[in-house]
């Protein structure tokens, strides 16, 4: 029971500490938060601080890594199903699984999310995002039905492309407030992807 609490304990105090650090990059931008400026509004002294991180550099690297763990896990668990539905005749009218899934991830961690990819927040994290779409699609050796052979242009260029227009829709939808609903999202999300943007301008039938 005893050790039951220390970790109980431990979790809080890291979600304290990740919560205080959410609101001061919304209101003051990574770059001008300071250790001090976290330990205050987590109400936790530095010690309690530096017990569980190096700085806020490592404080922020540890935040996206956890995402990255998480997004990693949705993608292998659900990628498969986007291939099989790839096949289908018709136009995608309906939302991907994964599409469905990445944008309740986002909607649950919404404040989190909002302050990494906003303007106010670490502005690698979206190079490193992109990085992860390369490696978790196109060169993980699980989806053997991804075949860069099959590629009608550079790998590189089109996982660029491919990560950049996702990371601004989902940048779009997290500042404007996210009036439509992660199930509305997924299909906005889905049409575009699989259908292409020209098609969803109503240009291409």
């Amino acid at each position: 029971m005893k050790n039951q609490h220390l970790d109980l304990r431990i979790v809080r105090t890291r979600e304290s500490i990740q919560n205080a650090f959410i609101e001061l990059i919304e209101e003051k931008g990574f770059d001008a938060i300071s250790v001090k400026d976290i330990t205050t509004r987590a109400n936790i002294n530095r010690g309690t601080f530096y017990a569980h991180y190096e700085d806020k550099f490592d404080l922020m690297k540890k935040c996206e890594d956890e995402v990255m763990l998480e997004l990693s896990t949705i993608v292998k668990e659900n990628f498969p199903s986007v291939v099989a539905s790839l096949e289908e005749d018709s136009p995608i009218a309906v939302p991907s699984s994964i599409a469905i899934v990445i944008f309740e991830y986002l909607n649950e961690n919404s404040s989190f999310m909002r302050a990494l990819l906003g303007p106010n927040g670490d502005l690698t994290f979206q190079t490193r995002l992109k990085k992860f779409m390369w490696k978790e699609i196109f060169e993980n050796e699980a989806f053997d039905f991804v075949r860069k052979e099959n590629f009608l242009v550079p790998g590189d260029y089109l996982a660029s492309y491919i990560a950049s227009a996702h990371i601004g829709v989902i940048q779009q939808w997290l500042n404007s407030g996210r009036k439509e609903s992660p199930e509305e999202m997924a299909k906005i999300f889905s049409i575009i992807t699989f259908n292409g943007p020209f098609f969803a301008a109503g240009l291409k039938k």
